[in-house]
């Protein structure tokens, strides 16, 4: 849940209560009593930072779901992993080439050209310029949503 929620910003927030939540017997040697020590204040306190936590994730969604913003999922789905990549051409503009395609996934112009083919079989790109050595592609109408 990278970027969703911190505990560290608990903990800063709480710093006080965390090193409470730290002291937990009369010595720091594990031999010297620390084993048996009772760790119910750390647990408790960890717990807490989890709830505090997991509460702001279910704001942020509660938040993001009354902005009317519309779920993509079933169409994402449909997605390899590099379609799901190429979208990212298609936010900075409307078409691409195989250029573009070469830049982004590091192939040869060939191999570029032949996805872009696969690509279009598959519905998921349409051509926009059938020139031959500037052929433009676009995205298909029913991916056009996950862009804009």
């Amino acid at each position: 849940m990278k970027g969703l929620y911190s505990l560290e910003e608990y903990y800063a927030r709480n710093l006080g209560a965390y090193y409470e939540a730290l002291t937990i017997g009369p010595s720091h040697n594990y031999y010297l009593g620390r084993a048996e020590s009772d760790i119910t204040k750390w647990v408790e306190y960890f717990c807490d930072g989890v709830a505090d936590s997991f509460e702001k994730v279910k704001r942020r969604a509660e938040e993001a779901a009354g902005d009317g913003a519309q779920d993509y999922s079933p169409s994402l789905r449909r997605l390899d992993p590099r379609q799901r990549k190429a979208l990212e051409l298609f936010r900075q503009s409307d078409s691409i080439t195989s250029h573009d395609i070469e830049g982004l996934f590091s192939l040869s112009q060939r191999t570029a050209r032949n996805l872009l083919s696969r690509w279009v079989e598959n519905g998921f790109l349409a051509i926009t310029d059938p020139a031959k050595k500037s052929r433009k592609y676009g995205l298909a109408k029913a991916f056009q949503e996950l862009v804009q």
